[in-house]
């Protein structure tokens, strides 16, 4: 802030004075509009004015401003009016108050001596004299080293505060900045959850987790909700923004730790999600980063759902206007866009794209009697599967006292200077991904079995009659639907030509569901299978080849199926009725995880959400 006053007419020279602090806490210290410093500062250099007779017809005040950089507002000012105004003197209260590096304070020195403004402190003997020049610079030289020996001591104090798990910065949304005092009566700075915000957090993540959300979509609920930023000196309360969502996403301070200088330490502050829900969210966000799927101007409640059976592409949703006005929806393919891959795939009306959906979950219904069978086989594995859950809670839970145990030797082997950084970021990386698998054993055997029970209500409540449930529901229900029971719906030639089905659904229509459940009990590992392997199918002679996708010879291919709602043997000619698609033919794809255990049957694909279409 600067205040000119009116310049006095008569022998007595003008003098500006400039005063600043480094903080914005200190700028407003004790609940003062200025604070201590700023008060203290003025009353000197006014009576070092009267003391040299001179008159102060300008102030210049910077609160909040750092002395390592010249590029500060009032002080840019300052050097700017006194080329205006012929001044006598620049007056601070010390040398450092104007400069805490040397190239700037010898900069600064020779403009106002260029103004011929001489710089006088209030507490140092500083003048022309070849003495004066002398404690100047020795003056400056301290500054410097106060300044960069102060960095050094701060960085030092954060990096240890960090190994203790203290939080070096201001704490990120959802905590507060709080003091607490302890036994022996002092008081120390700690962090402690924001009632009003912290929930805010722990549902960013579930709602950007589950891959419904977008964090545009995210923001504009918060906005909606009315939720703000906390509220800090010089800067208010504002509306969550993009990059704030964003940020919180990427910020690994919400599963515990604290990062400083990119490495890990476990920190004080209680977690809000869990490091499965955190890789979960991570998941989705690299997903979406390679697959390029968000929604933007146009939605579609099947935007994310339907793919293109020619090369396994999104199609994605359009508008367009013909020259009478008409408005039309249409789906068209990523991969023929831009000629990326040579599809021909046709672009689709969306009324009609809606149609063939609404058709194809006529092929998961199931009926009353089928799916009572599959609940009675499912029932029978779970009570048996129980058994043993306590004593995989007991593995996770020791799995994880390992992994914390061999955190603790990283760090220690770090500050022995033992590994480099480098490699402890990479084992720390490790180890938070191991943590997230263990983390999730143990959520799956915190799952009673009233809950999957529930859950498996709700499936077989959907596939006994799904077609019919798809067609009651409304567009956000549809979305929930599709989202929940497919991973991909494939369209070719104006028809749905093949789906993939969410794990837990491919589990419960699969033919073989007694047989994989049994060998799932005694621990046999059948269930991840090479997609190479599905095209093997025998020749006449009985010599192996590959060609259509099958998991028997009796797999029919599209030219030889006999009518389009025959029976399919296996989970696989469920999802692909016709055979392999033209992409798969041309590109096998890597391990794929074909099933699910009895955990997973409920909480990965968040089952419940499929009632919103019951």
């Amino acid at each position: 802030m600067s205040t000119e006053l009116a310049p006095t007419v008569g022998i007595k020279p003008m003098a500006a004075i400039y005063l600043r602090v480094s903080t914005k806490d200190q700028a407003g210290r004790g609940g003062e509009a200025e604070g201590f410093s700023i008060p203290a500062q003025r009353e000197a250099c006014l009576r070092k004015a009267e003391s040299l007779g001179a008159v102060v017809v300008a102030e210049f005040v910077d609160a909040g401003e750092s002395a390592r950089s010249a590029n500060r507002p009032e002080l840019q000012k300052m050097l700017a009016f006194i080329k205006e105004h012929r001044l006598g003197y620049v007056i601070v209260h010390k040398v450092d108050r104007l400069a805490r590096n040397r190239v700037d304070d010898v900069e600064i020195n020779l403009q106002l001596k260029a103004a011929g403004a001489q710089l006088v402190s209030c507490s140092e003997s500083i003048d022309e004299t070849p003495s004066g020049m002398l404690m100047h610079g020795i003056m400056s030289s301290i500054a410097e080293f106060y300044s960069r020996n102060l960095a050094n001591e701060s960085k030092k104090g954060a990096r240890q505060k960090a190994k203790n798990g203290g939080t070096p910065s201001m704490a990120p949304f959802g905590y507060l900045n709080t003091r607490e005092r302890t036994a022996e009566g002092r008081e120390v700075k700690t962090v402690s959850l924001d009632p009003d915000r912290a929930h805010w957090v722990t549902w960013i993540f579930e709602q950007y987790a589950s891959g419904r959300w977008t964090v545009s979509q995210i923001r504009d609920h918060l906005i909606a909700a009315g939720v703000t930023t906390v509220q800090r000196p010089g800067r208010p309360s504002r509306p969550i923004a993009f990059s704030h969502v964003d940020n919180i996403l990427k910020n690994r301070y919400y599963v515990g730790v604290v990062r400083y200088e990119g490495v890990e330490y476990p920190g004080k502050h209680q977690a809000l999600v869990t490091e499965e829900l955190f890789a979960a969210a991570d998941r989705v966000r690299k997903h979406r980063r390679q697959s390029g799927e968000k929604p933007r101007v146009h939605n579609h409640y099947l935007k994310g759902t339907v793919y293109c059976g020619n090369c396994g592409e999104p199609l994605t949703f359009e508008q367009s206007r013909n020259a009478r006005g008409n408005l039309y929806d249409y789906f068209y393919c990523l991969g023929r866009q831009g000629h990326k891959n040579g599809c021909q795939f046709r672009a689709i009306q969306a009324h009609h794209l809606e149609e063939l959906v609404e058709r194809h979950w006529a092929t998961i219904t199931r009926g009353a009697t089928a799916v009572e069978q599959i609940r009675t086989i499912v029932t029978e594995h779970i009570e048996k599967a129980f058994a043993d859950t306590e004593g995989k809670a007991a593995s996770a839970r020791s799995a994880l006292d390992e992994l914390d145990r061999r955190s603790q030797k990283l760090l220690q082997a770090h500050y022995a200077d033992a590994i480099s950084i480098n490699d402890l970021k990479r084992e720390q990386a490790s180890i938070a991904a191991n943590r997230a698998e263990i983390e999730a054993e143990m959520s799956q055997a915190s799952v009673s079995e009233d809950q999957i029970t529930k859950a498996l209500d709700y499936c077989c409540e959907l596939l006994a009659d799904a077609q019919q449930h798809y067609l009651q529901a409304n567009e956000q229900q549809r979305r929930d639907l599709n989202q929940s029971t497919f991973e991909h719906v494939y369209i070719s030639d104006d028809e749905v030509v093949g789906s993939d089905l969410k794990p837990v659904f491919r589990r419960l229509l699969s033919d073989s569901l007694p047989t994989e459940l049994a060998s799932e009990r005694s621990g046999e590992q059948t269930r991840n299978v090479r997609t190479p392997d599905l095209y093997v199918v025998p020749d006449v002679d009985g010599t192996a080849h590959r060609g259509e996708l099958a998991l028997g010879a009796d797999l029919p291919s599209r030219a030889r199926r006999r009518s389009p709602w025959e029976r399919l043997g296996a989970n696989l000619r469920l999802e692909r009725p016709w055979g392999a698609l033209p992409w798969e033919r041309k590109n096998p794809g890597p391990v794929k995880d074909r099933g699910s255990n009895v955990s997973t049957l409920v909480a990965p694909t968040r089952l419940e959400l499929v009632t919103s279409g019951l």
